[in-house]
């Protein structure tokens, strides 16, 4: 008899307890979160691209932030879905459980996600540009545009890793241990081409976790997973969820 791709997964999770997820924005897709890059990006006659720059923000912070502020009032009223709760409830399935995401919409927390690795920073967190403090405010709309910092009176920014920079070294160093460290490596959502986070399932695999990925098509991960779920996070994980509980009370 050929075992169930879906029961296959069952049967790797029930035996370990070091698992990681890397999530791409599939899954805050399924929540009603726009892209906000290509088409979605249009925003009056500018697009995404050309406004998340650490030059966009330099030249003009209040159109930058004019932006950013209409996006946190689409983000405000949008809810986790099954997805990001099967998740949150897997820290305490798991010994070792942890999510590293490319969204910078805050779902996974607002779902209870606490060993949680935001690789492109939070869009409801503000950092000081001369100090670097940053804190998460989630005021919306903001009272002051562009914001100030309340300590030094300098310009606040995005806590967020715009075109053309690097990623917080730590943040990254922390992904990578993780990445290292799992046994299984679950990969949502993501197009699996946007680095350095597309290379991080590579060092798992190579590090000899196994990797599942999860999305609604093929990507350039698809062939060097060990198993291909396709459909939507919520939708997958939900069953998953469903026969690993059921695996675990047997």
């Amino acid at each position: 008899m050929i075992e169930h791709p879906v029961d296959a997964v069952v049967t790797l999770l029930a035996g370990v307890r070091r698992v990681a997820v890397l999530t791409g924005a599939g899954i805050s897709a399924e929540s009603g979160v726009p892209t906000f890059r290509g088409q979605d990006g249009l925003w009056k006659q500018y697009r995404a691209e050309s406004l998340a720059t650490p030059e966009a923000f330099e030249r003009d912070p209040a159109l930058v932030w004019e932006w950013y502020d209409w996006r946190r009032g689409l983000i405000a009223p949008v809810e986790p879905n099954a997805g990001h709760r099967v998740l949150a409830g897997w820290e305490a399935l798991f010994g070792d459980f942890a999510v590293i995401t490319q969204n910078v919409d805050g779902l996974h927390a607002k779902a209870g996600s606490r060993n949680l690795v935001e690789l492109h920073g939070n869009i409801w967190k503000l950092r000081c540009t001369k100090e670097g403090t940053v804190e998460e405010v989630r005021e919306t709309p903001l009272r002051r545009l562009p914001p100030v910092c309340p300590s030094c009176g300098s310009l606040r920014r995005p806590h967020i890793v715009w075109f053309g920079e690097a990623l917080d070294p730590d943040v990254l160093d922390r992904a990578a241990a993780i990445s290292r460290s799992c046994q299984v490596m679950f990969v949502l959502g993501t197009s699996g081409i946007v680095q350095p986070a597309a290379s991080l399932p590579f060092a798992a695999a190579r590090a000899g976790a196994k990797i599942v990925e999860v999305n609604i098509e093929p990507t350039p991960l698809t062939p060097q997973a060990d198993h291909f779920l396709p459909g939507k996070a919520g939708d997958v994980l939900s069953d998953l969820d469903r026969r690993l509980r059921e695996r675990m009370a047997a």
